[in-house]
């Protein structure tokens, strides 16, 4: 097979975080989520574990999962005295700027073959194979990893176990704008390379 390497090249350096206020309201088409999905699907994988679980929200489907998110919210914060006003409502409405709102979850194996960390590197992995497609099809996408993503309590919405992770949403909309330029330092500072 013969890929356009300048192409691909590109691409990685034009993926951006696109966050859900700067999206236009536009619904993304079907065809490019399930373009994300399958490409997130050839994430690399070890032993074939294939951990990446997903849960799409769209339409009336954004509402029920900003009742769910925000309700769980509020159970477990006020049992421990962390509750915020300004949070409860944020996951109330945040959601429904969005087109679609993908729930990323680590289904464990259930031979406990490999460390937790291997399983999350895959899932990682799927995400940014989102990202990726995302960005080909001038799409704009936002890993948040804050919410009830860490609430023991919302995993069984999400399909998931106890042994298993809820590790974001991946929020997916039509960019207002152009995305502004990247910024990385330089790769240079980050090698060590050891030639003899």
């Amino acid at each position: 097979m013969n890929f356009n390497a300048e192409e691909i090249n590109e691409l990685m350096r034009a993926r951006r975080s696109v966050y859900p206020k700067d999206y236009t309201g536009a619904v993304v088409p079907e065809y490019i989520i399930n373009q994300m999905l399958e490409n997130a699907n050839w994430a690399p994988t070890h032993k074939f574990t294939e951990p990446w679980r997903f849960t799409v929200f769209s339409g009336g489907g954004l509402t029920k999962l900003a009742a769910f998110q925000s309700e769980c919210y509020k159970q477990v914060t006020e049992a421990n005295g962390t509750f915020q006003q300004d949070r409860y409502v944020a996951l109330q409405t945040k959601p429904l700027e969005s087109s679609h709102i993908i729930a990323i979850g680590m289904k464990r194996d259930a031979a406990n073959r490999l460390p937790e960390w291997e399983e999350l590197g895959a899932v990682f992995c799927a995400v940014q194979n989102m990202y990726l497609t995302a960005t080909a099809y001038n799409v704009g996408c936002y890993l948040s990893t804050g919410g009830i993503t860490n609430f023991e309590a919302a995993r069984s919405f999400f399909g998931l176990g106890s042994n298993d992770k809820l590790c974001g949403f991946l929020h997916v909309g039509v960019p207002k704008d152009t995305l502004p330029p990247g910024k990385r330092k330089p790769v240079a500072d980050k090698v060590t390379w050891v030639n003899a």
